[in-house]
């Protein structure tokens, strides 16, 4: 069966984590990925957070499965003719670099055009246009940039960052689309556009629904589904709101049997209107429906606290997947606390593809998250991370270097 995306060629300029999780996206749908990377360095992910002395990190091999590496010294004249060549024969450059970098090494957006006229070339930046473009930015940078830690967290308590790393990998999920938008409108056009996706974009795109509540706060002064209403003042700007949806749906975490010991044995509790009857009768509080200040949403929101608290009793004397399996049963809207090790163990996950067991010829066996997007047509098969310069050979021959050629590249140094 053939890849959504066989026959297109991405060239990965990318390192650490918002790049190589666009183009390993691109790989999973059978691009033909090809990494450049640095000679006798590689990506500086190969050695971070190592587990296993002189095997690629889990963080680079999450990574980048799926893909072709070949060592390239662009300071090099060769190396820059090997680039040259590698451009042309490419759809899609796709580069992290810090702003101007690929302008210092000689190919500017301009020059690009020039060597191919239908390259579409894609860049992660920290901030879009402004006075702050010029800033080198992180994970946990974009997150505060962009709108998420000064919405989580509790409201008594410091901004957070997620564990989620929005950042990076959301950064990269955007710059993918970006991708697929620009290929389809070349196919119209003939000509290539540049692409740019900048993490504090991103992150506020996945934030929308507190700039919504941002607007909403301005208009009323006061948000009655946030666990602040009705005790606490609303200040100016959207506060943290702990573990309340949201989409508006009041919920909540709750405990289950077992979480004096066990830092995750709890349940994400929603108290959707539809099913309001259903919780009641589940949790033995029938007279709640007879309540004139339980009986609506509006009337229930003043009595959230308590309501969770009364719920929580009930959560406490059965695990959370019993608590799961019961509110399934009525479709009352609620999900278990997983932790990492529950994830990986979860067989379902794997039968699906979400989780994969690769095998590495240096690393041995490691899991590796698979593609979270299923197409019917195109099956995604999870590859290993390549080697350091794994197939210089294979893409320098491609390109037209004979075997002598290739030899005097790497005696010059140009690849390793």
């Amino acid at each position: 069966m053939s890849k959504a995306l066989s026959g297109y060629r991405i060239l990965d300029f990318t390192h650490v984590q918002s790049g190589p999780a666009c183009t390993q996206l691109l790989a999973w749908f059978g691009a033909d990925v090809i990494k450049v990377e640095r000679a006798g360095e590689g990506d500086v992910t190969r050695s971070q957070l190592r587990d296993i002395p002189e095997a690629d990190s889990l963080y680079f091999t999450m990574l980048n499965g799926n893909k072709r590496s070949i060592t390239l010294n662009t300071k090099n004249q060769k190396g820059k003719a090997v680039l040259e060549k590698l451009i042309k024969e490419c759809d899609v450059l796709v580069e992290n670099f810090a702003p101007g970098a690929l302008d210092r090494m000689g190919f500017s957006w301009e020059r690009i055009q020039e060597l191919n006229p239908k390259m579409i070339m894609a860049s992660v930046k920290g901030f879009g246009p402004g006075p702050y473009e010029n800033c080198k930015v992180y994970e946990n940078v974009a997150q505060c940039a962009g709108g998420a830690a000064s919405t989580t967290g509790f409201d008594d308590g410091p901004p957070l960052v997620t564990g989620a790393q929005i950042g990076d990998t959301g950064t990269g999920m955007h710059l993918a689309l970006g991708i697929m938008a620009a290929l389809i409108q070349r196919q119209t056009t003939g000509r290539g556009q540049r692409v740019l996706a900048a993490m504090q974009d991103a992150v506020l795109n996945l934030c929308r629904v507190k700039l919504r509540d941002q607007q909403r706060l301005d208009r009323t002064g006061v948000m009655k589904e946030y666990p602040q209403y009705p005790d606490t003042p609303f200040g100016e700007a959207v506060p943290r709101a702990g573990n309340a949806s949201g989409g508006g749906q009041p919920g909540s975490v709750l405990k289950c049997k077992g979480w004096e010991t066990d830092p995750n044995a709890y349940i994400y509790f929603i108290a959707q209107a539809p099913v309001w009857e259903a919780i009641c009768k589940v949790i033995g509080k029938e007279e709640w429906l007879a309540d004139p200040e339980y009986a609506t949403p509006a009337t229930r929101l003043p009595h959230l606290k308590s309501i969770f608290a009364t719920v929580e009793e009930w959560t406490k004397t059965k695990t959370k997947f019993e608590v799961m399996d019961i509110l399934n049963e009525f479709d009352i809207p609620c999900g278990p606390i997983l932790s990492m090790k529950e994830i990986a163990e979860e067989q379902s996950l794997r039968d699906t593809g979400t989780i994969v067991e690769v095998d590495h010829p240096v690393r041995g066996k490691y899991l590796t998250v698979g593609n979270p997007i299923k197409l019917s047509d195109s099956p995604t098969e999870v590859t290993r991370s390549p080697l350091l310069g794994e197939h210089n050979e294979e893409v320098l021959s491609q390109l037209g270097y004979s075997s002598a050629d290739i030899a005097d590249l790497r005696s010059e140094g140009v690849i390793s």
